[in-house]
Formats: C-alpha cells, structure tokens, sequence
C-alpha cells in the first residue's frame, strides 16, 4: 500500500511540475504582451471546458478540463484580409472557411476604442519578444532546475575509491556469473587490491580522477605498474600487470559501438585489472550548469531532427516484439510513470529521489523549450517566422522604395496550422500508447 501511494505521489509531483511549467510559460508570453499594451482577455491553463476562471482588469484566468498545454488571448492576432480592410465573407471551400474563421476570431477580440492594442500592428522586436517569452521561461526554469540538481544536490560519479575488485578473469560476452577453478586469476586480485582502497598514485602520477587510473591501466598491457593506495588510514605500496584483453567499445552515450559490415560488436585490445569505483555524489560548480542545460538541448534537438524515425521505432516497439530506446521521445504518460517508479523505490535515499525528480522535471522544461522554438504553427516558433518574415519584407519594400505591404496574412496558414495540430496529436497519441503497453522503466 506504501508504495502504491509513494507511486501516485511521484505522478502527482510531475504533474504539479508540469503544470506550473505550464503557467510560467505563459506568464512569458502574458507580461511582454501586457507591458505593449496588446489587450489580453483571456489566460488559462489547459484545453476545453473552464473549471474555474476570474477576471481581473480585462483579463479572464482560469484552468480548463484537459491539463494538456495553455494559451494566452491576444487581440488581433491575425490581421483582415487587407491592411486596414474590413474582414470579407467566406469563399466556398473547406480551407477558406478556416482562414475566413480565424480572422473573424480576430476581429471579434477587438474591443471599440482599443483598434490599435493589437498583436498585428506591434513592431517586429516585439511580436518576437512576445512569442519568445514562454519558450525562454521554459528555458529560464530548466536552468534553474538543473543548478538545484548540480550544485544543490550533486551528481553521482566514479571516485578513486575502489567499489570492486574482480577474482577471476571473465571473457566479454560471457554469461559466467562466478569464478570457475580454471578461470586466471584477475592481475588486481592478485596484487591485493581490495574494495575500499583509495587509489593515491600510479606510476608515480598523483591520482585525483578515476579516468586518470583506468586511463593509465589500459594502456599499459603486461607492464607492472606501482600503486599507492591508502586503506584503513594506512598507505600500502602495491605492484600489478595489467592483462591484455578483449572489451567491448561504447560511444558517449555508453551504447555498445557496432560493425557495420556484419552486426558484431567492435572490441579494442586494452589492459585490464579487473577492479571497479565506487562512486560518489558530488555538488558541481555553477559554471557546470550551462554545459548541461546545452547537452540537453542539444539531445531534444537531436531526437527532433530524427522525429520520423525516432516515432516510426516507437511505433515497431509498441506493436511488436522489441523494446523502446530509453532515450527516445516520451509522452507526459510516460513521464507520470516514471516518476511514480522513482517515488516508489525502496532501495534508494529520499535525497537521490528528490534529485531524480527535480532532473526529470528539469529535462521536461528543456524540451518544452526546444519543441516550441519549431516554426511550424501553432508552435510558438512558427509565429516567430511569420514575425520575421513580415519584418524581412517591409526591409526590402523600404530598401526599393516600395510602398509598406501590411503586415503578412498569416491566417493563410491556418490551414496548414490544422495539418501541424492533427500531426501532433497523432505523436501524442501513438506515444501515449506506447508509454502505456511498453514504458521506458529505469528499473
């Protein structure tokens, strides 16, 4: 019963994240907005029917029935068919009624009097501010988030001290889990290294990194090599050979690197001892925050990039037989249960829990981020192009003396907005699916 509410309290814990992620987003977009002078009428968190809503000044706030996203009202999103036209009846046509549709939207979100309190007739800079500020407070949240969990919490890596410490030699891609009496000895063993040891120096070299020990092991195949280690506040003077051996080659990513001729996986020769660090937690410097926040940017833009694929794998896993890449994309289901999984771990301290979930919801908050800096409508990047492209075009026009074009009619492109919407909730759809008959565990 514990662990089921410890599950529930994880889902709950994201969902609280996510939905002030969500209202922080849109306060990015509601202050600048305010500050312009656009008139606001409504702000509300989700989609559908109103649960609750209250106006203050002449804007309405609430929370609606699906917590699946948020908006902002703006005036005069979109402008009439002609600048300073009135707007005109609709063509016959599925797709003209929706461009007729939204502009007629438009022009009802004007108040008499405040013609010119709208989103179309702002300068350039400032359509871009406004449209930027909910995907920069996304990223403004992910950093904060990200120094709470590096230089608040810390993050777990190898230490000096050893964690194991290896009693026989097993071959890579053995399934042997014990020491058979033919197997060799393994050369850190036999030197008497322990578990607990404090690796001080090797060869002489002051260690103060474990890569600085493995690093100097693997090069040094058949050669003896001079260990100092401290154990029980006593420093011992060790001497072990490195064994040359066969290992399996991992990228950044720690995925097994993979011939391309025949399927096998690549192996290097490389001299081994047999041992393992223990690890520790570590508080990072400040300055190791930014590094990571791009790391992570660049790995959603990266899956981004690849998302026909990435979604076309998903797919294969969902309805077939293979696993889900753990670094793949993700739904807000899959999410929730992550979380609940960290939540109901009995194995693991509350504090590492607590950094599991501010790193998750940190994460989240970076690929909310990436994804709206798309510029496809209803994205907020895609108002970002229309923006720019509008402030491209009145350059030229003024660059040849041209008379000014208006602003660009981006209610043309509603249709494809529609496209874009109907795609997206496919993606959502399939991953929603996914996440719920073949999750990403971390167990």
């Amino acid at each position: 019963m514990e662990t089921v509410l410890l599950y529930i309290l994880g889902i709950l814990i994201v969902v609280v994240g996510l939905a002030l992620s969500i209202g922080l987003h849109e306060v990015g977009h509601l202050v600048p907005a305010k500050l312009f002078g656009v008139r606001v009428g409504q702000y509300m968190i989700g989609f559908g029917p109103t649960l609750f809503s209250k106006r203050f000044g002449e804007t309405e706030y609430g929370f609606k029935a699906i917590p699946m996203g948020g908006y902002i009202s703006m005036a005069g999103m979109y402008p009439p068919a002609r600048a300073g036209g009135a707007a005109r009846e609709a063509s016959t046509g599925f797709f003209q009624t929706l461009v007729q549709d939204a502009r007629d939207t438009s022009a009802a979100s004007i108040d008499a009097g405040h013609e010119e309190r709208v989103f179309y007739k702002l300068p350039v800079f400032k359509r871009v501010i406004i449209m930027l500020g909910g995907p920069i407070m996304n990223l403004l949240i992910g950093l904060v988030l990200y120094a709470v969990l590096l230089c608040g919490f810390g993050i777990a890596q190898s230490s000096t001290t050893l964690g194991s410490v290896n009693a026989c030699v097993i071959p890579a891609g053995s399934t042997q889990t014990e020491c058979a009496a033919t197997d060799e000895a393994a050369p850190g063993a036999a030197a008497g290294l322990k578990p607990g040891d404090t690796i001080v120096s090797v060869e002489g070299t002051a260690i103060s990194t474990w890569e600085q020990a493995t690093a100097i092991i693997r090069e040094s195949p058949g050669e003896p090599l001079d260990f100092v280690v401290e154990r029980d506040g006593a420093t011992l003077d060790l001497v072990a050979t490195p064994l040359l051996t066969e290992r399996y080659v991992y990228d950044a990513d720690g995925i097994e690197v993979i011939e391309d001729a025949n399927g096998d996986p690549v192996t290097e020769s490389v001299g081994f001892l047999g041992i393992g660090s223990a690890t520790e937690v570590v508080q990072q410097p400040i300055t190791a925050v930014v590094p990571a926040v791009w790391d992570n940017i660049t790995r959603v833009g990266h899956i981004i990039l690849n998302l026909p694929q990435r979604l076309i794998d998903v797919a294969n896993a969902a309805f077939g037989p293979g696993e889900r890449d753990p670094n793949g994309p993700i739904s807000v289901v899959g999410i929730g249960r992550l979380a609940g999984e960290i939540t109901s771990l009995n194995t693991i301290p509350i504090v590492d829990k607590a950094a599991s979930l501010v790193g998750l919801l940190a994460s989240l908050n970076v690929a909310l981020f990436v994804f709206n800096l798309i510029p496809l409508m209803p994205l907020d990047g895609g108002h970002v192009a229309g923006a720019l492209f509008d402030g491209i075009r009145r350059f030229f026009a003024k660059l040849f003396r041209r008379p000014d074009p208006g602003p660009v009619d981006i209610a043309k492109l509603i249709p494809l907005t529609m496209i874009v919407v109907i795609l997206l909730g496919g993606m959502s759809a399939l991953l929603i699916y996914a996440d719920i008959v073949k999750p990403i565990s971390i167990l």
